[in-house]
């Protein structure tokens, strides 16, 4: 009786850890990563003015994007509107700049950047805000 009570705890204790295993490291058939799945994400940073810095109107601001498909899938908006940049490709990374319309005054506004990479699952939509002076 003792016997077959240590056996079937040690099979239990097998076939916990196997599970335990497997969901720990996605298994054979879990999930995926980002590596696993060939996602390179594109990434938005180095914000120029710094998050909630203040900048007058019409003010330029620039900010680093990696991971993009290219110059012509990254995009800028205030408000929903869209923003006219320039994008300088620097091999690893963007460099986009932009300015402020000189209409925006004594207020907050986000900056939003759009950056598509190659699957869409690793698209970027990030932002910053920045107080407006005058």
């Amino acid at each position: 009786m003792q016997i077959r009570h240590i056996a079937f705890t040690l099979i239990a204790l097998g076939f916990s850890n196997s599970v335990w295993s497997q969901s720990q490291h996605g298994g054979h058939t879990g999930g995926s990563s980002s590596r696993d799945s060939g996602c390179i994400k594109a990434k938005v940073s180095n914000f120029q003015p710094a998050n909630m810095e203040t900048i007058a109107p019409g003010g330029e601001f620039s900010a680093f994007v990696s991971g993009s498909n290219g110059p012509g899938h990254i995009h800028v908006t205030i408000r929903n509107q869209a923003i006219n940049v320039s994008v300088e490709n620097k091999d690893t990374f963007y460099v986009v700049k932009g300015k402020l319309p000189a209409e925006i005054r004594n207020e907050t506004v986000r900056i939003s950047i759009s950056a598509k990479a190659k699957n869409s699952q690793c698209d970027s939509d990030t932002g910053w805000l920045l107080k407006v002076s005058e």
